[in-house]
Parts: C-alpha cells; structure tokens; sequence
C-alpha cells in the first residue's frame, strides 16, 4: 500500500502490549459502587468514583488478590510493598481530573509469556488501577456514562519482544485464557473487558536501536489488532521509504476503512505528573499472603494442555480447543475416570457440543443438559462395545437439540438394541451375502461390508456396529465352506 515488498523486507516489526483487564469484582477499586455491564447510565456512581470533594477512597482488597494472582501466573515478582498515585490528565471521562494509579511502585515486576517457539515475551509490570468513564456518540449528541469509572484493572505492560502478528495474537491469546482460568475477570473484548494499545515501531533488520513509538488505542478484537499492527507496519515503513520523519503520536484503528488515523501526538510518562495519592493508603503485603494465594490457584492453560497431551493421549489440537475455554475442560476433567474415557469426551465437546454452542461466549459459559455422570455412562457404553462411537454423537445431537435427558435416551436404544437377536441376525447377513463371506474367507477385507450393512439396514441402524463385526469375524473364522 505504501512501498514494495523489497522495502518491507528491510525492516523488523517491533511490538509491545499494555494490556487492560478488568477485573470480576462485585464493586469498584475504591468504593462499594455495584460493577454491572450493560446497566443504565449512570446509576452506579456514587462521591467517591465521581470525584467530589472530601469522598474518600477505600482499596478493594479482592482486587488486590487478583492481580497477584495474575503476576504469580504470569512468573512476576511480587511486592510486598507497593503504593498508589495520581495520574493527572484532563478528558472528560475523568471526573477528577486524575486517575488513581500505580508508576514508581507497581504490584507486580518481571515475569514473562512462553510462547509455543519457546520465545519469552518478558513482562514489565503489572499495576492496578482504575477504569474511566465511556464517551458515547448518540443521535448527534456527545454524552458521558460514569458507571465504568472506578472499575478496578490491572495493566500488563510488556516489553517490546514482539516481532511479528503472529506473536501478537499468540501472546494475548495467552493472556485472555489465563485470566479466564484465574477467574478473576470474563476477559470478553466484545464488551471492553479486555482492552490493548498496541505500541508499534520499526528498525532496519540489521539494526539494535528501537524506531519511535507509535500507539494504537483501545484495541478490543484480536483479528482487528492483527490487521492494524499489518497497516501500521506498511505506514510506518512508507514514511521512512519517503524521506519523512515519524513521530510519537497515539493512534485509532478505524476497522471500515482497515487503516489507523492520529489522533494526538503521545505523551510520556512525565506529562502525567505522577504522585503519590494522599487519599489511599499504602499496600503492605505479608510474604505469607502471597504464599497462601499462590497455594489456592487452579491449575493454568499450559499446566492442563501438558496433562491433556502427555497423560491422557489427547492429540494437541484437540488439547488446545479446550484449554482454550476453562468450563468446558472442567467439565470434561469432571466426567472422565481414565485415558481412554477423555479421548473420547473430548472429541464429543468440541464435536456435537460445540456445534450446538455456536458463539465463543456460550462455549465458555458451556450451559448444557448433560451431567459429567451421564457423558460418563455414554462413554462406558461406547468403549464396552455396547453402543457405537457413531450412535453415540447421535443420542448426544439428539439430547442437545431437543431438550431431552441423555439418560433417557441412553436407557431407550439399550432397550431396542436388545430386543433382537444380534446372533442370528449376524448368522442370517452371511447367508444372504454368500460370495462376500467366500471373498473376506479369501482374504478380502473389504468384503465385510456388504455383509454388515444387511446387519444395519436390518436392525435399522440401531445394532453396536462395532459388535456387529466382531461376530461376524469370529462367525467367519469357523466357516471353511459356504
């Protein structure tokens, strides 16, 4: 778009990520405020999150134990002492003219992100804050909704280790699934609960100093934050390509027209005249704490995708769909006893169930009829030979889509499955299908199929198809004539 693909070629991509994650607390950072997405405007405010004079902040607690446990997951050091600041800037999202903070002491410093080439991507900090207010754009009109602000975040702020999109999706990939594992927020970047500025810069290959910083604001899809960091990339390396110099600025990405726009130019760190608030206390954190916090935290995305692979035989693709959604590999975890037992479950899960759960939203929430006990049973019955793989996505189609007990329906194809004789039905299939029983006696493999196909037709598809082959195998073995 702006140069050739020789020019391209001579540079290096150069990204870093200052991710948002609000976080599932049942109040705000600093005040009991109730934390409802999709609320009224501006019902949930109150003095403290609205800035009037005299209200006094209190730090929610829970808050804090969220982010630790974010810093513990993500291999950061933890800081027992740790402080908050005001972050002075004037936007009309900010009723107080400053944002509660954190710069010289954050929470949480260090730590990194393995991606799957075993590159770490290193974190910078972690630090907790809290969320400003919505401007919306209606009917010609500009109007502020309050009940965001005062929502408790954390900000990850990486280091610019990122070198392509690829590592960029990977990376906040990893990030959104661990959270969601956490539980310490729903991570849904539809609804603004996770939100990224991209930092995006260029240098010629052969190069060690780092271009200027350009950032790209308020990202909240990963596809689109792929395809900006791609225009971004183009821009930057036409205006180098040209002669011209560029600048530090922030940016937006504008998905209609798939480019980024200016929007002012960007202010350091020192522009925002950070100091320590007097309002908030000071955090003191008891090496203990930390300690008991890191105890209690669930197993996380790269712990579970190790035991799905290495224990249970579940091949990686299969593996990585799931670890991908927290409630789905729990319930699987939950209803599976053995190896063989969550091979096959697994399949079920991002099969027929997830073909039933559409939308990302209803796969990780995973609402479904089906207990871990009945998908258990269905299981058993599968690899006891008693119903076949085929029948049994069937019966788990048929549950989903009609609202109907699997145990119901389990207990409903035993009962038609026996009320024939399989035996005889097997013994009649060979006789009627005589030059194929003398082809497969022959050596012929393939032969077996026209004779189990009378075994199906005659049993209208209700016999355990793997059963069904066995007998007549074992049948065939024993004929020298036919």
């Amino acid at each position: 778009m702006f140069c050739r693909k020789n020019q391209l070629e001579k540079y290096e991509l150069v990204c870093g990520l200052e991710t948002h994650i609000e976080l599932s607390t049942k109040s705000k950072m600093f005040c009991p405020c109730k934390l409802e997405f999709g609320a009224r405007p501006n019902v949930n405010c109150c003095p403290v999150c609205t800035g009037a004079p005299g209200a006094l902040p209190i730090i929610n607690q829970r808050a804090i134990r969220f982010a630790i446990m974010m810093g513990l997951a993500l291999s950061c050091r933890i800081n027992l002492f740790s402080q908050m600041e005001r972050k002075n800037y004037f936007y009309p999202d900010l009723p107080k003219s400053y944002q509660i903070s954190q710069n010289e002491n954050p929470l949480c410093t260090g730590g990194y992100v393995v991606l799957e080439s075993g590159k770490r991507i290193r974190v910078n900090h972690i630090h907790i804050e809290e969320d400003a207010g919505k401007i919306k754009s209606e009917d010609g009109g500009i109007y502020i909704d309050y009940n965001r602000g005062g929502t408790p975040l954390i900000e990850i702020v990486s280091e610019p280790d990122i070198r392509g999109v690829r590592e960029l999706c990977e990376y906040i990939s990893f990030i959104q699934t661990t959270a969601r594992y956490l539980g310490i927020s729903d991570v849904r970047m539809q609804e603004g609960s996770l939100r990224c500025d991209v930092n995006v810069s260029i240098r010629l290959k052969e190069s060690e100093r780092l271009g200027v910083r350009v950032e790209i604001k308020n990202m909240n899809s990963i596809a689109f934050m792929a395809k900006a960091v791609e225009y971004e990339f183009k821009r930057q390396v036409g205006v180098i390509e040209s002669g011209e110099k560029l600048f530090q600025e922030t940016r937006r990405y504008d998905d209609s027209l798939n480019i980024t726009q200016s929007m002012r130019e960007k202010e350091n760190v020192s522009d925002y005249l950070y100091f320590p608030d007097p309002d908030v206390q000071d955090i003191y954190i008891e090496k203990s704490e930390v300690e008991k916090i890191e105890k209690s935290m669930p197993e996380l995305p790269n712990q579970k995708l190790k035991r799905y692979t290495k224990d249970f035989g579940i091949s990686k693709l299969v593996s990585e769909i799931l670890v991908k959604y927290s409630n789905p590999s729990k319930f699987l975890d939950k209803s599976s006893e053995n190896a063989d037992q969550a091979v096959i479950i697994a399949n079920w899960i991002i099969g027929p169930v997830f073909s039933f759960l559409k939308t990302e939203s209803a796969k990780e929430n995973f609402k479904i009829g089906i207990s871990c006990s009945e998908i258990n049973k269905l299981a058993s019955l599968v690899i006891g030979k008693k119903i076949s793989s085929s029948n049994a996505k069937k019966i788990i189609i048929k549950s989903l889509e009609n609202n109907l007990s699997l145990s119901e329906l389990i207990k409903d194809y035993i009962s038609s499955s026996i009320s024939f004789d399989i035996e005889k039905i097997c013994e009649e299939a060979i006789l009627n299908n005589k030059k194929a029983a003398r082809d497969y006696i022959n050596g012929k493999e393939k032969a077996l199929q026209p004779i189990l196909g009378t075994v199906m037709a005659k049993t209208k598809g209700q016999a355990n198809i793997v059963a069904a082959k066995d007998i007549i195998v074992n049948k065939l073995k024993l004929i020298t004539k036919i």
